[in-house]
């Protein structure tokens, strides 16, 4: 036999080092399928496999915990007369609210609160939007946050038939609050819903 050439000697490792690594990925595998590239969510396609795989989770109930910390966002408290006489329930008296992107579950409670005061128990009575911000931030600045989040409010119930002069909006800044971390400044920004007296 003839000694091998230096060329071949090179293929002959490669093609051992390819055959150890192949079988150490089979084996690393253990039971995993192969990956269909025209199925989404596989990796193949940029889509995630959460986008793919089983039920969806359904979304965290609203709470001042979860209440997005943009500037336009608040949670908004409805009062507890307006919640009687809407039939609004205590799971839907405080959600999570985007002045700039209104969710399909801040919409429906919204929504709730408009029909009842457009043709419902509270048909011609007026409402007031009280809007609150968190302490962080100079005083004047609080109270242009919290009155941009009562106006947010404010605008989507117009939207919905209550009529502009029926709603009346209005701030306190961060005057009520009282938070100490993310979870009390979250419950500090927030719109309350009340009857206007």
């Amino acid at each position: 036999m003839s000694p091998l050439s230096s060329q071949s000697l090179k293929a002959c490792l490669l093609s051992l080092s390819l055959g150890i690594a192949v079988a150490a990925t089979t084996s690393a595998c253990g039971d995993a399928k192969p990956v269909d590239p025209k199925t989404p969510g596989k990796g193949v396609t940029g889509a995630t496999s959460a986008t793919t795989a089983g039920p969806v989770a359904a979304p965290r109930p609203p709470t001042p915990e979860n209440v997005p910390n943009t500037e336009s966002a608040s949670g908004v408290r409805i009062d507890e007369k307006i919640r009687k006489a809407c039939g609004i329930s205590d799971q839907e008296a405080f959600f999570a609210f985007d002045s700039d992107q209104v969710r399909a579950e801040d919409r429906t409670v919204l929504d709730k609160v408009a029909v009842c005061f457009v043709s419902g128990p509270l048909k011609g009575q007026a409402m007031k939007l009280v809007g609150h911000a968190d302490p962080r931030g100079p005083a004047e600045y609080n109270r242009i946050l919290g009155q941009k989040r009562a106006d947010g409010v404010k605008k989507y119930l117009v939207s919905q038939q209550m009529q502009t002069a029926k709603v009346d909006s209005t701030t306190r800044g961060a005057d009520d609050a009282n938070g100490k971390d993310e979870v009390g400044w979250a419950k500090d920004r927030r719109v309350d819903v009340m009857l206007a007296e």
